[in-house]
């Protein structure tokens, strides 16, 4: 590919584009941050003497709105560190550093003529075959550069991020007719591999591909609410993770949104699309705009469809709008027997098809179904308008606002003659296009061969067209019930990734660990040592990596009196994990998301970790009363101290380190921020798509193969114990930060417990000692915690309510 990125110039610091930039310094490309300089002064620069032309004003507004993006919660960049990479300006003393850059992206305000003004001083100033792109939502794309020349227009279209840049997958590009076909290609590929972004190409119509289509989701949910009488409370119950949507469901969303962001976006799709056959759906509701008028627009106000409230025991909650009263009132339960048994049913295709079935005339049924069955019509509606591939509206619904089906994948799922029969039934419009291919005999718009997705109906041609993928891309569940997927148990599976690569994958609730996990990963062990396999990928594709060991079996061996039965799970851990560890040939993990306990300790004893950039890795088992038991201990010896041991160089420092990841139960906040923890090593990756990790991590482990992997020696003694000394140290600050109050009594009794195993017990002089003895001493306080009535307490509560107990 002829284009190259190395350099990018947002203008417009503020949500949108103050998050692009935090996202491209984050991957490591110098960025430019322009916004508009003052036109006037604060009471502060007036008092200092300061006028508009001092330094130090002229960059007022973008340093104000940069620093929002630092103090960002969650984060909007990978690490602090990234910041640095992003240098500030204005657009007009600073304009010139434009030349400099090989992609300029505009997100300044939504307004179609400063759009255009900029585009005119941009192409004053862009070198030759620079990309040019504007982040707007929904104006059209062509207009923006409508009097550009025609090699400006040959290197511009829309690149269209959703909010917050970093966590949310979708990209939408939009070319113009006049738009390099090539320029597309490489942004999507470059997209895909440097930003971790999933694109869809989307035509320049108004709202593009996912607000489009959500916009009129949320407006079809709301309407139906208003116009039947449910509640706020309700329709959040029947719309959120029941039917495959995010918990925020329908009004959440608004209230996190905001309500005026709602409105404004919604008020301009109803006068952008004159000849949607919907367009009455988009008028706001009533409530909504009487909201906006009070001031409450939702979280950023304190009030919207919900209303945060302190209780009179200093308790939060969050009442309700009765849409009916227009009063707000504390929260109640919400229960449907319908709801309550389509929840026993994981697989989502599975429950759908069960309340479809059987809740016709249920109050939670008739809901589901009377807003589902329009919201797909309308999807299949806007094909070709918005987009010609069927999966690029999928993926943009699923990445856009993190649904689990997109409409197609869902209508596949119920079944489309069936659902075409009830569209029928409730008089809603079938395109013809759908009714064509039913008439052909083709009964889904996605094609499996063998399990594995192959094909995707396109409505141009009236066929399926293949289904193209990197060959990273590995997709595990397409493996299950194939001869892939070589054993099976409910917690976990061994797979053929091909390549003589096996892949252990976690499937447990939350991917928590439990015997059948280490049961399977004993299995792995056992096929590894046949030629036919070259080495293991630890890895899943499932909402996290693993949230750590199930602590309900701990609670309930202690609470039925069976303590003893514990030991033995905890070295069956401790054993396996060192066994990958020392495995004659490589084993590679992948984790991503969530990765905490236990998950950090499997990851740990891979040869090598390959880790998504969104990676939340930590050793968080002091929130719960204990300590690590799964050589977690030992790894942060391992990898943080050991490597320090050096003449003139003093450990205490980085045992204090150590001590504070465990004891301050730290999680990093992506892979890169892992790797300055010490999480991850040198050799370890961070790969930015996660689609492509299963595929990166077999990658790897290949190449380790071919590189001659030689395993660790189990006679050797990598762990550096400091003894006495360091746990003196350790024990000081410990009773200093109870005597502050900074910890509670117990956690300094759990902290003390830590500091001896960290230290290696009470040997007189530092020295060098074997894995197993620190695991032994991991292990004995382990014990010795769950023992304790307080760390139970944690641990029930922690169960209960998902969050830690201070006792």
């Amino acid at each position: 590919m002829t284009y190259q990125i190395k350099q990018v110039a947002v203008i417009g610091a503020g949500t949108m584009g103050g998050g692009i930039a935090a996202l491209i310094a984050s991957v490591g490309i110098p960025v430019t941050l322009l916004d508009v300089p003052p036109r006037e002064l604060t009471p502060e620069e007036q008092a200092r003497g300061l006028t508009l032309q001092s330094p130090e004003v002229r960059n007022r507004i973008v340093r104000s709105l940069w620093e929002r993006q630092l103090n960002a919660k969650p984060p909007a960049l990978f690490t602090p560190d990234a910041a640095r990479l992003v240098t500030l300006g204005n657009t007009e003393d600073d304009f010139d550093k434009l030349r400099q850059a090989d992609w300029i992206i505009e997100a300044i305000v939504e307004q179609l003529e400063p759009k255009r003004q900029l585009m005119e001083r941009i192409e004053a100033v862009r070198k030759p075959r620079a990309i040019v792109s504007s982040n707007t939502s929904g104006i059209p794309i062509a207009q923006i550069a409508a009097g550009r020349s025609a090699e400006f227009r040959r290197h511009f279209l829309g690149t269209h991020f959703f909010n917050p840049p970093r966590y949310l997958k979708l990209l939408e590009l939009i070319p113009t007719p006049d738009t390099d076909p090539e320029l597309v290609r490489f942004m999507q590929h470059w997209a895909r591999r440097r930003l971790g972004k999933g694109t869809v190409i989307a035509k320049d119509r108004p709202n593009f591909i996912g607000n489009r289509i959500g916009i009129y989701v949320g407006q079809v949910r709301m309407l139906y609410a208003l116009e039947h009488g449910y509640s706020i409370e309700e329709v959040d119950a029947l719309t959120g993770p029941l039917i495959g949507n995010p918990k925020t469901a329908t009004f959440r969303l608004a209230d996190l949104v905001g309500l005026d962001v709602m409105a404004h976006v919604t008020d301009n799709l109803y006068q952008a699309v004159p000849d949607d056959e919907e367009r009455e759906r988009f008028r706001l509701p009533e409530v909504m705009r009487r909201l906006i008028q009070a001031g409450a627009l939702g979280n950023k106000t304190g009030a919207g469809f919900y209303k945060k409230v302190t209780t009179p025991d200093g308790a939060t909650e969050y009442h309700v709008l009765n849409l009916q009263t227009g009063a707000y009132e504390p929260p109640k339960k919400v229960r449907f027997e319908l709801v309550g048994q389509a929840r026993q049913i994981e697989d989502l295709g599975a429950r759908l098809r069960m309340i479809f079935e059987r809740g016709q005339g249920d109050r939670a049924g008739d809901y589901i179904i009377n807003t589902t069955l329009p919201i797909l019509a309308y999807a299949a509606r806007r094909v070709p308008e918005i987009a010609d591939s069927l999966r690029d509206i999928d993926n943009a619904m699923r990445w856009g606002f993190n649904l689990e089906m997109g409409p197609f994948e869902l209508w596949d799922a119920l079944g489309v003659r069936k659902t075409v029969e009830l569209m029928r039934q409730r008089g809603i419009a079938v395109p013809a296009w759908v009714e064509q291919m039913l008439a052909k005999g083709h009964e889904s718009f996605y094609r499996y061969e063998d399990g594995r997705l192959t094909g995707v109906y396109d409505p141009m041609r009236g066929e399926y067209v293949p289904i193209e993928r990197p060959p990273t891309v590995i997709v595990l569940r397409e493996l299950h019930g194939t001869r892939a997927e070589l054993r099976r148990n409910d917690s976990a599976s061994l797979l053929d990734l091909g390549d003589g690569v096996l892949g252990l994958e976690f499937h447990a609730k939350a991917n928590a660990l439990d015997p059948q996990i280490f049961e399977m990963g004993y299995a792995a062990l056992q096929l590894l040592e046949h030629d036919a396999w070259q080495a293991l990928v630890i890895g899943n594709q499932g909402p996290d990596f693993s949230v750590g060991a199930n602590l309900g079996l701990f609670i309930g061996a202690v609470q039925s009196g069976q303590l003893g039965m514990v030991e033995p799970a905890v070295k069956q851990m401790q054993d396996l994990l060192l066994a990958l560890r020392y495995a004659a040939k490589p084993v590679v993990t992948a984790p991503f998301r969530r990765v905490l306990g236990g998950g950090t300790e499997v990851a740990l004893h891979g040869a090598r970790i390959v880790a998504a950039a969104e990676t939340y890795m930590g050793l968080v088992e002091f929130g719960v009363g204990l300590i690590p038991a799964g050589g977690g201990c030992k790894e942060v010896l391992r990898r943080i101290v050991a490597p320090n041991v050096r003449e003139g160089v003093d450990v205490l420092p980085f045992i204090q380190q150590a001590f504070e990841l465990i004891g301050f139960a730290k999680v990093s906040e992506s892979a890169a921020h892992a790797r300055q923890l010490g999480f991850l090593g040198p050799l370890d990756r961070i790969v930015m798509n996660d689609d492509e990790l299963i595929g990166e991590a077999k990658r790897v482990a290949l190449e380790l193969v071919e590189e001659g992997y030689t395993p660790p020696l189990r006679q050797d003694t990598p762990i550096y114990a400091v003894g006495r000394r360091a746990k003196a140290a350790m024990l000081t600050a410990i009773k200093q930060m109870e005597w502050g109050r900074f910890i509670s009594p117990y956690d300094a009794h759990i902290a003390r417990k830590l500091a001896h195993v960290l230290a290696g017990g009470d040997l007189s002089a530092p020295q060098w000692v074997s894995e197993q003895y620190i695991l032994d001493l991991e292990r004995e306080a382990f014990l010795s915690l769950l023992g304790e009535p307080k760390t139970q307490e944690r641990i029930a509560h922690m169960l209960k309510t998902g969050k830690p107990l201070r006792n």
